[in-house]
């Protein structure tokens, strides 16, 4: 068998000193740019995949307490509570109040139920008592609002920050009463009252 002894361009024989591909000088230091640029993308990439998973971590609990918070003040209707007004169903216990549920006691359990990675000084609950075309006369009533058979609406807010502020910079998030680096994700829920 013969051995090939010819000179390739741009390769060096295997008996010579030095690099097996030789290179020119135009291409010196190509490789670490090449990387700088990638591993930018790829960074970029990496934080925005983080902050996604924090801002959909926030946004399902936000949704979640939304509706236990729904059905905490659905149960908690104006019939919960000690006779002769009520029907002594609320039990001062797990979760439950002992009278019927007013806007305060929705927020302090929206507030209560922040899990780890939520802050609960930027949680916000509103509580409503729409009156829709179905519901029973005593729905129309502030004083009555919240028997059984009418709908109770909580919306829960939360003004979510990014660790990054890159990226995202959008209008401020007034409604969850945020600045410029921060989205405010919010979650409406309605159900008709219990007793």
């Amino acid at each position: 068998m013969t051995r090939l002894t010819k000179f390739v361009p741009g390769f060096a024989p295997r008996n010579a000193k030095g690099p097996i591909i030789a290179r020119s000088t135009k291409e010196r230091g190509s490789n670490l740019l090449e990387y700088a640029l990638v591993f930018l993308v790829l960074m970029a990439m990496l934080l925005g995949l983080v902050e996604f998973c924090r801002a959909l971590y926030a946004y399902h609990f936000v949704a979640n307490v939304a509706r236990e918070a729904t059905r905490w003040a659905a149960v908690n209707g104006a019939t919960c509570g000690a006779p002769p007004a009520g029907d002594n169903s609320c039990v001062a216990g797990y979760e439950m109040n002992t009278g019927p549920a007013s806007a305060a006691n929705v927020q302090s359990y929206v507030t209560n139920h922040a899990p780890m990675g939520i802050d609960s000084s930027r949680l916000t609950a509103a509580v409503s008592w729409p009156v829709k075309p179905s519901s029973p006369t005593p729905c129309s009533t502030t004083a009555t609002q919240n028997s059984p058979g009418c709908t109770v609406a909580v919306t829960v807010g939360y003004q979510f920050n990014f660790i990054f502020p890159f990226i995202y910079q959008g209008a401020a998030a007034t409604a969850c009463g945020g600045g410029t680096s921060a989205m405010c994700l919010s979650s409406t829920s309605e159900m008709v009252i219990a007793h």
